[in-house]
Protein backbone atom coordinates (compact mmCIF):
# COMPACT_ATOMS: atom_id res chain seq x y z
CA UNK A 1 0.00 0.00 0.00
CA UNK A 2 1.53 3.29 -1.11
CA UNK A 3 1.60 6.37 1.06
CA UNK A 4 0.01 9.54 -0.33
CA UNK A 5 3.48 10.84 -1.15
CA UNK A 6 4.48 7.53 -2.73
CA UNK A 7 1.34 7.48 -4.88
CA UNK A 8 2.05 11.03 -6.03
CA UNK A 9 5.62 10.12 -6.97
CA UNK A 10 4.50 7.03 -8.88
CA UNK A 11 1.90 9.07 -10.74
CA UNK A 12 4.50 11.73 -11.57
CA UNK A 13 6.76 9.07 -13.09
CA UNK A 14 3.88 7.63 -15.15
CA UNK A 15 2.82 11.06 -16.40
CA UNK A 16 6.41 11.94 -17.30
CA UNK A 17 6.80 8.66 -19.17
CA UNK A 18 3.57 9.30 -21.07
CA UNK A 19 4.70 12.80 -22.04
CA UNK A 20 8.07 11.53 -23.23
CA UNK A 21 6.45 8.78 -25.30
CA UNK A 22 4.03 11.22 -26.92
CA UNK A 23 6.91 13.46 -27.93
CA UNK A 24 9.63 10.92 -28.76
CA UNK A 25 8.03 7.50 -29.18
CA UNK A 26 8.59 4.37 -27.09
CA UNK A 27 11.82 3.28 -28.76
CA UNK A 28 13.49 6.68 -28.28
CA UNK A 29 12.36 7.20 -24.68
CA UNK A 30 14.93 6.16 -22.07
CA UNK A 31 14.64 5.73 -18.34
CA UNK A 32 17.06 8.65 -17.98
CA UNK A 33 14.64 10.85 -19.97
CA UNK A 34 11.78 9.81 -17.70
CA UNK A 35 13.80 10.39 -14.52
CA UNK A 36 14.85 13.82 -15.70
CA UNK A 37 11.30 14.84 -16.61
CA UNK A 38 9.77 13.45 -13.42
CA UNK A 39 12.56 14.84 -11.23
CA UNK A 40 13.22 11.41 -9.74
CA UNK A 41 16.26 9.15 -9.52
CA UNK A 42 16.56 5.69 -10.98
CA UNK A 43 16.41 4.16 -7.51
CA UNK A 44 12.97 5.75 -7.06
CA UNK A 45 11.84 4.63 -10.50
CA UNK A 46 12.87 1.02 -9.85
CA UNK A 47 11.26 1.17 -6.40
CA UNK A 48 7.86 1.67 -8.06
CA UNK A 49 8.63 -0.30 -11.23
CA UNK A 50 11.11 -3.05 -10.25
CA UNK A 51 10.77 -4.78 -13.64
CA UNK A 52 11.91 -1.64 -15.42
CA UNK A 53 10.68 -0.08 -18.64
CA UNK A 54 8.19 -2.76 -19.68
CA UNK A 55 6.36 -2.56 -16.36
CA UNK A 56 6.36 1.23 -16.57
CA UNK A 57 5.01 1.15 -20.13
CA UNK A 58 2.13 -1.03 -18.98
CA UNK A 59 1.37 1.44 -16.18
CA UNK A 60 1.40 4.26 -18.74
CA UNK A 61 -0.98 2.29 -20.95
CA UNK A 62 -3.41 1.80 -18.06
CA UNK A 63 -3.12 5.44 -17.04
CA UNK A 64 -3.83 6.71 -20.54
CA UNK A 65 -6.75 4.30 -20.92
CA UNK A 66 -8.29 5.46 -17.64
CA UNK A 67 -7.92 9.10 -18.71
CA UNK A 68 -9.73 8.50 -22.00
CA UNK A 69 -12.90 7.45 -20.16
CA UNK A 70 -12.55 9.88 -17.25
CA UNK A 71 -12.28 12.87 -19.61
CA UNK A 72 -15.66 11.99 -21.17
CA UNK A 73 -17.55 11.95 -17.90
CA UNK A 74 -20.15 12.71 -16.73
CA UNK A 75 -21.53 12.87 -20.27
CA UNK A 76 -20.57 9.35 -21.37
CA UNK A 77 -22.53 7.84 -18.50
CA UNK A 78 -25.61 9.99 -19.13
CA UNK A 79 -26.49 9.44 -22.79
CA UNK A 80 -30.24 9.56 -22.20
CA UNK A 81 -31.29 12.57 -24.33
CA UNK A 82 -30.16 14.35 -27.47
CA UNK A 83 -28.74 17.31 -25.50
CA UNK A 84 -26.63 14.84 -23.46
CA UNK A 85 -25.36 13.17 -26.64
CA UNK A 86 -24.31 16.56 -28.01
CA UNK A 87 -22.61 17.45 -24.72
CA UNK A 88 -20.67 14.20 -24.98
CA UNK A 89 -19.80 14.95 -28.61
CA UNK A 90 -18.49 18.39 -27.63
CA UNK A 91 -16.46 16.93 -24.75
CA UNK A 92 -14.83 14.38 -27.07
CA UNK A 93 -13.97 17.01 -29.69
CA UNK A 94 -12.63 19.46 -27.11
CA UNK A 95 -10.51 16.79 -25.46
CA UNK A 96 -8.77 15.86 -28.69
CA UNK A 97 -8.55 19.43 -29.95
CA UNK A 98 -6.79 20.36 -26.71
CA UNK A 99 -4.34 17.49 -27.03
CA UNK A 100 -3.70 18.07 -30.71
CA UNK A 101 -1.12 15.80 -32.28
CA UNK A 102 0.01 14.50 -28.87
CA UNK A 103 -2.87 12.10 -28.32
CA UNK A 104 -2.56 9.67 -25.38
CA UNK A 105 -4.90 7.16 -26.98
CA UNK A 106 -2.91 7.29 -30.18
CA UNK A 107 0.20 6.57 -28.16
CA UNK A 108 -1.54 3.68 -26.43
CA UNK A 109 -2.66 2.13 -29.71
CA UNK A 110 0.21 2.86 -32.07
CA UNK A 111 3.21 3.05 -29.75
CA UNK A 112 2.90 1.14 -26.48
CA UNK A 113 0.64 -1.60 -27.85
CA UNK A 114 3.20 -2.58 -30.47
CA UNK A 115 5.77 -3.34 -27.79
CA UNK A 116 3.67 -5.13 -25.20
CA UNK A 117 0.92 -7.79 -25.45
CA UNK A 118 -0.16 -6.72 -21.95
CA UNK A 119 -0.66 -3.16 -23.22
CA UNK A 120 -2.73 -4.53 -26.10
CA UNK A 121 -4.95 -6.18 -23.51
CA UNK A 122 -5.35 -2.81 -21.78
CA UNK A 123 -6.38 -1.27 -25.10
CA UNK A 124 -8.92 -4.03 -25.75
CA UNK A 125 -10.39 -3.54 -22.29
CA UNK A 126 -10.59 0.23 -22.81
CA UNK A 127 -12.34 -0.12 -26.15
CA UNK A 128 -14.83 -2.60 -24.73
CA UNK A 129 -15.63 -0.37 -21.73
CA UNK A 130 -16.01 2.65 -23.99
CA UNK A 131 -18.14 0.78 -26.51
CA UNK A 132 -20.31 -0.67 -23.75
CA UNK A 133 -21.13 2.74 -22.30
CA UNK A 134 -22.15 4.05 -25.71
CA UNK A 135 -24.19 0.88 -26.26
CA UNK A 136 -26.04 1.47 -23.00
CA UNK A 137 -26.82 5.03 -24.12
CA UNK A 138 -28.23 3.78 -27.42
CA UNK A 139 -30.32 1.14 -25.61
CA UNK A 140 -31.75 3.76 -23.26
CA UNK A 141 -32.63 6.01 -26.17
CA UNK A 142 -34.31 3.10 -27.95
CA UNK A 143 -36.34 2.30 -24.85
CA UNK A 144 -37.55 5.90 -24.63
CA UNK A 145 -38.45 5.96 -28.32
CA UNK A 146 -35.80 8.53 -29.27
CA UNK A 147 -33.86 6.06 -31.43
CA UNK A 148 -35.45 3.54 -33.78
CA UNK A 149 -35.59 -0.12 -32.77
CA UNK A 150 -33.93 -0.82 -36.13
CA UNK A 151 -30.62 0.53 -34.80
CA UNK A 152 -28.34 -2.24 -33.55
CA UNK A 153 -26.76 -0.96 -30.30
CA UNK A 154 -23.76 -3.31 -30.42
CA UNK A 155 -22.74 -2.70 -34.01
CA UNK A 156 -23.53 1.01 -33.91
CA UNK A 157 -21.56 1.63 -30.71
CA UNK A 158 -18.57 -0.23 -32.20
CA UNK A 159 -18.85 1.80 -35.41
CA UNK A 160 -18.95 5.03 -33.40
CA UNK A 161 -15.70 4.14 -31.63
CA UNK A 162 -14.08 3.29 -34.96
CA UNK A 163 -15.30 6.57 -36.45
CA UNK A 164 -13.85 8.55 -33.54
CA UNK A 165 -10.50 6.83 -33.89
CA UNK A 166 -10.45 7.60 -37.60
CA UNK A 167 -11.09 11.27 -36.85
CA UNK A 168 -8.41 11.28 -34.16
CA UNK A 169 -5.88 9.68 -36.51
CA UNK A 170 -6.53 12.43 -39.07
CA UNK A 171 -6.24 15.05 -36.34
CA UNK A 172 -2.83 13.66 -35.41
CA UNK A 173 -1.82 13.69 -39.07
CA UNK A 174 -3.16 17.13 -40.02
CA UNK A 175 -3.58 19.05 -36.77
CA UNK A 176 -7.23 19.69 -37.63
CA UNK A 177 -10.18 18.49 -35.52
CA UNK A 178 -12.66 19.08 -38.35
CA UNK A 179 -12.62 15.45 -39.48
CA UNK A 180 -13.48 14.30 -35.95
CA UNK A 181 -16.28 16.86 -35.71
CA UNK A 182 -17.75 15.88 -39.06
CA UNK A 183 -17.73 12.15 -38.38
CA UNK A 184 -19.31 12.57 -34.93
CA UNK A 185 -22.01 14.84 -36.37
CA UNK A 186 -22.69 12.29 -39.11
CA UNK A 187 -22.96 9.48 -36.55
CA UNK A 188 -25.39 11.45 -34.38
CA UNK A 189 -27.46 12.35 -37.47
CA UNK A 190 -27.55 8.64 -38.29
CA UNK A 191 -28.82 7.82 -34.80
CA UNK A 192 -31.52 10.48 -35.01
CA UNK A 193 -32.83 9.28 -38.35
CA UNK A 194 -32.96 5.75 -36.99
CA UNK A 195 -31.59 4.06 -40.07
CA UNK A 196 -30.23 0.58 -39.35
CA UNK A 197 -26.46 0.36 -39.12
CA UNK A 198 -25.01 -1.35 -42.20
CA UNK A 199 -21.57 -2.72 -43.07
Amino acid sequence: MLTKKGAATRRRIIEAAGAEIRERGVASTTLDDICRRSRTGKSQLFHYFPDGKEQLMLAVAQWEADQVLADQQPYLGQLTSWPSWHQWRDAVVERYRRQGVHCPLGVLITEIGRYSPAAQAVTRQLMEQWRRQIQVGIERMRESGQISRDVDPVRTSAALIAAIQGGVTLLMSTGSAEYLEYVLDLCLDHLRTGAPART
